[in-house]
């Protein structure tokens, strides 16, 4: 059951991140395409907020690794 758990735990845990950090980038893209000028900004802002969302898959990781020691 534990195994379950860690395996539930680093899929369930990534997905979130995944789809949002999906999402800013297609988002920034789009931006960036309606004004070029704004390039550095755009970038930097979702540079930004992609490392914050990649933090919580790096949670969910660390999670997945504890349970995973525990046995």
């Amino acid at each position: 059951m534990i195994k379950l758990a860690a395996s539930l735990a680093i899929g369930l845990g990534s997905l979130g991140p995944a789809v949002g950090i999906g999402y800013a980038v297609g988002k920034a893209m789009e931006a960036i395409g309606r004004n070029p000028e704004a390039e550095n900004a755009v970038r930097s802002t979702m540079i930004i907020g992609a490392g914050l969302a990649e933090a919580v898959a790096i949670y969910a990781f660390v999670i997945a690794l504890i349970l995973a020691l525990v046995v």
